[in-house]
């Protein structure tokens, strides 16, 4: 397997704090349904009545 660059990998904007994360190996099956770039971002997510708001 051919190592790539960090910069070459695609990127996502986290849903809950705003910042840009990097595609990760164990996220290779399922990348398109990925929002947050990690569990205390999934944990804090806003609900439902925040996100209207």
């Amino acid at each position: 397997m051919r190592m790539r660059k960090k910069a070459d990998l695609p990127t996502k904007l986290c849903l809950a704090c705003q910042r840009p994360f990097a595609w990760r190996r164990k996220w290779a099956r399922d990348w398109d349904e990925v929002k947050y770039c990690s569990d205390r971002c999934r944990q804090q997510r806003p609900s439902q009545g925040q996100a209207a708001a």
